[in-house]
């Protein structure tokens, strides 16, 4: 079944209404890289960054 327009505007609603946005930026070439480690790691890029986030805060958290 194909995407619709409809579905696809709904869904950026939910997302804008749910969640925010972070920009990074890399040099060119470097997110292939990144989203070929991820996906090895059976994660998106998305789910990668943001558990390598979430360790480094809680590593520093217990350092404190």
């Amino acid at each position: 079944m194909a995407y619709s327009d409809a579905q696809r505007e709904a869904t950026a609603r939910y997302n804008k209404k749910a969640y925010d946005r972070i920009e990074i930026k890399v040099k060119k070439g470097r997110k292939a890289h990144i989203v070929a480690f991820a996906a090895k790691q059976h994660k998106s890029m998305n789910q990668f960054i943001v558990e390598l986030i979430d360790k480094a805060m809680a590593e520093q958290e217990e350092d404190a």
